[in-house]
């Protein structure tokens, strides 16, 4: 019996999930930028709005979680603030390192409503760069940022979440250049 034919597509089948699979990642990034989806606002410092809408206002609320086995606690100094839409509004975040040991932290924001992230714009933010906290050591952070007078007027309240980890393992340098 010719097995050649069969083998023949059962080599291409495999070929082709392979591909799909090494393609879904991209594929969902794009996916959740076009729909909103993972509330994933941009990285990027932004400029400082030109115009304030003085017509309406704007609750942001603030929430913070640690990975699991995080040594970090970080809260908002204020639970949530009351904004006009373009105008600058500064927040508070007091950090601690919970741990004996010097530690590096990243934190990941999300926006929720998914897709009012694009309108949230950050000017000073501690999750644009890794912090390096010593043992027990507490910081506090600031957050500089306005809502975009474009937010579509169904968007009266934005919750802004940061989560922590824990990257002192992939960056043993910041806890060597820290202690110095």
């Amino acid at each position: 019996m010719n097995h050649m034919p069969l083998l023949r597509k059962l080599l291409l089948g495999t070929l082709a999930m392979f591909a799909f699979a090494f393609a879904l990642v991209p594929l969902y990034d794009v996916f959740c930028d076009v729909t909103g989806l993972n509330g994933k606002p941009s990285m990027e410092q932004a400029q400082q709005s030109e115009r304030v809408d003085n017509s309406r206002e704007v609750t942001v609320s603030f929430t913070t979680h640690a990975q699991s086995g995080a040594p970090f606690k970080v809260s908002a100094q204020q639970q949530s603030v009351v904004v006009k839409p373009g105008e600058m509004s500064l927040v508070t975040f007091a950090a601690a390192n919970t741990s004996d040991q010097a530690r590096v932290m990243q934190a990941i924001p999300s926006v929720s409503p998914g897709l009012a992230a694009k309108y949230l714009h950050k000017l000073a933010c501690f999750c644009f760069d890794q912090q390096t906290l010593q043992a027990n050591e507490k910081q506090e952070y600031q957050l500089r940022f306005y809502v975009d007078p474009a937010l579509p007027p169904e968007y009266e309240e934005l919750t802004l979440s940061y989560t922590l980890f824990d990257i002192s393992a992939k960056h043993p340098e910041s806890l060597v250049a820290s202690a110095r």
